[in-house]
């Protein structure tokens, strides 16, 4: 018998999805997980209540995500990866020929466990363990702060800025951001929906403002997602995605990203740059 679960994405606002089976709700170490088969989505992942990615549109979060910053840079070749349980971004990163070494920090390892059983075509990367890819355990702000000088890139695919993901959004986090990259590295992290967490995009993108001599800001469409609107944040030390040209080819296939939605996808509807600093 089906049921419906719901996500309460604002207090006046929620978003529900009719599920055929739950395959797993637990609790692990850090947070309440859930997997369950939907109808409309497929396979669907949510941490304390809230949806993380579906089978059906995960495909869009992963290669925005990833390969906008990755294709930023001229030649990455060490990504470090910040949460990202699920896989997707590992899986999307080993994709990049130039890339030759991923680290991928998660504190819940349930959360990897579940993602390599009920989730597979995500964690792809995982479940055949990749020569690029390692998986630490762990804290990946703690991680984070012992780096120095030897990222490309950077990716925080983390969750929303409560439990164990509220303190990937300080501003020591992104000082520590900046030492753990190289002279012209790069970072991106998920910052929520533009349209309802304003207080929140705005804190970020002034945190990278100010520790960044480039800050900048995209946009995906997201299905799943509080608004569907959803925003990510760039930080970079040379490289302006505002003047970006395609710098190596792209030779494998995508279902969303292409050259033209990197360079559209920083394109910002007005309210968005109001809210924004100039610099």
């Amino acid at each position: 018998m089906s049921q419906w679960i719901t996500e309460e994405q604002t207090p006046h606002l929620r978003l529900s999805a009719e599920a055929e089976e739950v395959l797993y709700s637990g609790e692990s170490e850090f947070q309440k997980i859930e997997v369950f088969k939907s109808k409309e989505y497929g396979m669907m992942l949510a941490l304390d209540g809230v949806f993380q990615t579906s089978e059906r549109e995960e495909f869009i979060y992963h290669e925005m995500i990833a390969h906008v910053p990755l294709f930023l840079h001229p030649n990455p070749e060490r990504v470090l990866i910040i949460g990202g349980g699920d896989g997707g971004v590992a899986r999307e990163c080993v994709r990049h020929d130039c890339v030759k070494e991923v680290t991928m920090v998660e504190i819940d390892g349930k959360v990897v466990e579940l993602a390599k059983q009920y989730l597979p075509t995500i964690s792809k990367a995982m479940i055949e363990n990749n020569p690029k890819l390692t998986v630490k355990i762990g804290d990946g702000i703690g991680f984070m702060a012992e780096a120095e000088d030897y990222y490309d890139v950077i990716i925080v695919d983390c969750s929303d800025p409560i439990g164990p993901g509220e303190g990937l959004f300080t501003e020591e986090f992104y000082k520590n951001t900046l030492k753990a990259l190289k002279a012209d590295g790069l970072f991106v992290q998920q910052t929520e929906s533009p349209m309802l967490h304003q207080p929140l995009v705005e804190k970020v993108f002034g945190y990278v403002n100010n520790h960044f001599p480039i800050a900048r800001l995209y946009t995906a469409y997201i299905p799943i997602y509080p608004a569907g609107m959803h925003c990510f944040t760039v930080g970079s030390k040379k490289y302006d995605p505002l003047t970006w040209e395609p710098n190596r080819e792209q030779n494998f296939e995508t279902k969303y990203y292409n050259k033209d939605i990197q360079k559209a996808a920083f394109a910002l509807p007005n309210f968005v740059k109001n809210y924004l600093p100039n610099k």
